[in-house]
């Protein structure tokens, strides 16, 4: 098993969670971004810089996740293909997307940027908050305890 992190729009205290999991659990992790970021020096934890452009980072996940493996991304349409692939995802506010949720989620996500485009919605999503990390936590726990038995 691998832990995939969407990079580019990762909260970095998520991944400072992710890598703490990482090294406790001896679980490998892959941070993909196409622009370089600091990471841990640590063996558990790579780092792989993609080119530039509209979806090369989910492009590369999904190319190289397993059905066995958990990606980090609060990238809908990236999380809907890496279910269908088998795998499961969380984003970073600690919402799992599966075979059961996606499909909602997807229809919302395209419902809510066709209000946008027509102007009628404004603003995203709350901002990032202490109670949204300790949901990923918890989230994070759960489905790393659901494969390790």
């Amino acid at each position: 098993m691998k832990i995939w992190i969407d990079a580019d729009a990762c909260p970095k205290v998520i991944k400072e969670t992710v890598y703490k999991f990482s090294v406790r659990l001896n679980i490998p992790v892959v941070l993909v971004a196409n622009a370089y970021m600091n990471i841990p020096h640590h063996e558990l934890i790579t780092f792989v810089k993609v080119e530039s452009g509209d979806d090369v980072a989910d492009m590369y996940i999904v190319e190289n996740c397993s059905e066995v493996d958990l990606v980090i991304t609060a990238d809908i349409p990236l999380a809907a293909e890496v279910v269908k692939k088998g795998a499961l995802a969380i984003n970073p506010r600690g919402e799992l997307y599966d075979e059961e949720s996606i499909g909602e989620r997807l229809s919302m996500r395209n419902f809510m940027k066709d209000l946008r485009d027509g102007g009628l919605v404004t603003g995203g999503p709350d901002a990032f908050s202490p109670k949204d990390k300790a949901n990923f936590s918890n989230t994070l726990n759960k489905i790393l305890s659901s494969k390790r038995s």
